[in-house]
């Protein structure tokens, strides 16, 4: 016989954690909400993903700026609109 079947339902009684009855489960109340998932907050506005094609030009020269390059390609895109450019 293995261990596993000579061990009795008695052998598993703990008298700190008793199993729990209907009246126990009334009484419980929820605990703390699971945290929210680090990293940035959510957007009113997200960016869209695409993909465009550019010259080596233009990515070296943003680029060339270190990190944010994508940012600083859509800020100036967003500039060139401001300003009043046609789309034509």
């Amino acid at each position: 016989m293995s261990n596993l079947e000579q061990k009795s339902d008695i052998d598993d009684f703990d008298p700190e954690n008793p199993e729990w009855d209907d009246a126990m489960f009334e009484r419980a109340s929820f605990g703390q909400p699971l945290a929210r998932r680090a990293g940035r907050p959510k957007s009113a506005n997200p960016k869209q993903a695409t993909t465009i094609r550019l010259s080596p030009e233009v990515i070296e020269h943003f680029k060339a700026g270190g990190k944010g390059w994508q940012t600083r390609i859509d800020e100036a895109l967003k500039e060139y609109i401001a300003q009043g450019h046609s789309t034509v």
